[in-house]
């Protein structure tokens, strides 16, 4: 919803209800906060049914929300098949509104405040397996540039960890080939942070470099056939391109950076440093990574425990 819209709403004479204005007004601060597009995406897509599911009850007024009513819509999600993921969501958004509304005084304290989260199950998130990785590379030649590209294309999304949006972001003065540095200068939450290519994606990229030329530092590190910096859609069909020509299920772009987080920590990478290196800012996430390293162990000791073999 574009601002303007937002503020002729706001602040026009045939008014809403006033819960829908005080949503318009928290869009309006997360505007003026400067919150990525994705995250204002995200409260309008959580928050719009929620007020529809509230009025519907007879809900018009933020003072009016009670605890009671948050439960039972979350209970609402569930039962309508959401994942427990995407209940989570909701739920996220909810609080967000709600703590929202107490700060402004709208609320003398917030709904959500009662309201527990909803329990997320700890699911294994699957990364790319190494030997797909082998697969779509061997069907890149070694000299073509459409080849070298792609090859350089899946070693740099498994080596650094990135985001598809920031590795479609990256410009080629954001990377220093003699250290492998990669400069994300907008991670999620826009928080920038640097990343690195190994010695091998190094060469792979440099490779790619020389056969399209250098280009400008401004220019995309990464780019099209026609020059031009790659989309999200752009960027996941060269991945799918190349798992057709391996005869394999095409991996999706975020299986990459799962693969990079497992893989360091298989490594023994510490988790405050991998948290760094992937842009979390807490360490929740890993800690689904770390469950999967602990079912490494258990299948190591499924095979090599002593005591199942003594009899």
């Amino acid at each position: 919803m574009a601002l303007q819209e937002v503020t002729q709403r706001i602040f026009t004479v045939r008014r809403p209800s006033s819960l829908a204005l005080e949503l318009e007004g928290f869009l309006l601060d997360c505007r003026s906060r400067n919150l990525a597009a994705g995250t204002l995406r995200f409260f309008e897509q959580k928050l719009h049914p929620l007020l529809v599911w509230l009025e519907q009850r007879g809900v018009m007024a933020a003072e009016e929300i009670k605890a009671l009513h948050l439960r039972a819509w979350l209970v609402e999600l569930t039962n309508a098949a959401h994942t427990p993921g995407g209940v989570h969501a909701f739920y996220r958004a909810a609080k967000a509104f709600c703590t929202w509304l107490e700060a402004e005084g709208s609320v003398e304290v917030s709904p959500m405040k009662r309201v527990r989260p909803p329990k997320l199950p700890v699911e294994q998130l699957e990364p790319v397996s190494m030997a797909d990785v082998k697969a779509m590379l061997a069907t890149c030649g070694p000299s073509r540039l459409l080849d070298l590209r792609d090859a350089a294309i899946l070693l740099a999304l498994l080596d650094t960890g990135c985001r598809a949006a920031e590795f479609t972001a990256l410009s080629f003065g954001d990377a220093d080939m003699r250290s492998g540095s990669l400069l994300i200068r907008s991670g999620k939450g826009g928080k920038p942070r640097v990343t690195f290519l190994g010695v091998t994606s190094r060469r792979a990229v440099l490779k790619y470099i020389r056969k399209r030329g250098e280009p400008q530092d401004g220019e995309p590190l990464f780019a099209t056939d026609e020059g031009g910096r790659f989309t999200y859609f752009g960027l996941r069909s060269v991945i799918e391109r190349r798992a057709t020509q391996a005869g394999i299920e095409p991996p999706t772009l975020h299986s990459f950076r799962r693969a990079f987080a497992l893989g360091c920590l298989r490594n023994n990478v510490d988790v405050y440093s991998l948290q760094r290196l992937m842009g979390h800012t807490s360490l929740a996430v890993l800690r689904r990574y770390l469950a999967q390293t602990e079912a490494d162990l258990q299948r190591a000791h499924e095979k090599g425990g002593p005591v199942d073999r003594l009899l």
